[in-house]
């Protein structure tokens, strides 16, 4: 019997959308519609990022970076002068980064075989332009409910906005431990990233009486 791959083409067939894949983040989604309730819900978003364009970032978003990842949803992220063109009622379905950036809560793990002062180097590089960006994520899959398979419609997802929201200590303690790092480190180390600012319509779900 063929195998899987011999009946689709060749082994060598090239999937070019993926070929674009250049960049891995790891985040903590909250649910939107849990946290307009008073309700701090968040999972890991494993994010695998291509630029669709120079202002246009487009990730898919697994539950792990191993190879039996889940796939549970995707995130477009753009600069601040592209999301000053959205209506405003778009504007709220949008997110910020600049407390994920300046808390260390959103990291970009060091591949195998990368000197470790190197990445450093480059991850803050790259962190200078993420700390500006506003982020569309809708997940499919609440794994976290123990969901065997995607259910109901998409969930609007956002990003935390201050440490009070969640205990910062404990939600990426395992996070840090796998990947060898430290999220108070990280933030020293962006201390001297200028906050960008954030608009008033993102982080809509955040926002008391909305």
């Amino acid at each position: 019997m063929a195998s899987g791959a011999d009946t689709i083409g060749p082994r060598w067939q090239q999937f070019k959308p993926l070929h674009n894949v250049c960049e891995f983040l790891h985040a903590l989604h909250v649910y939107a519609e849990d946290a307009n309730k008073g309700i701090t819900r968040f999972v890991e978003a494993n994010h695998f990022c291509s630029h669709a364009r120079k202002d246009l970032r487009q990730c898919l978003i697994y539950d792990s970076n191993a190879k039996d990842a889940r796939l549970i949803g995707v995130e477009y992220m753009i600069p601040k002068h592209v999301y000053l063109t959205l209506d405003p009622e778009e504007q709220k379905l949008w997110h910020s980064h600049e407390f994920e950036v300046k808390s260390g809560m959103l990291v970009f793990p060091k591949p195998d075989g990368w000197d470790t002062e190197e990445w450093e180097k480059a991850e803050l590089a790259a962190m200078k332009e993420v700390v500006g960006l506003y982020g569309k994520t809708w997940h499919f899959w609440q794994t976290d409910l123990g969901h065997e398979v995607p259910l109901g419609y998409p969930t609007l997802m956002g990003s935390f906005t201050h440490a009070d929201q969640l205990h910062m200590d404990e939600a990426l303690k395992r996070r840090d431990q796998q990947f060898g790092i430290s999220y108070k480190q990280k933030a020293a180390a962006r201390a001297d990233i200028p906050p960008p600012g954030v608009h008033e319509n993102a982080d809509y779900w955040w926002k008391s009486n909305r």
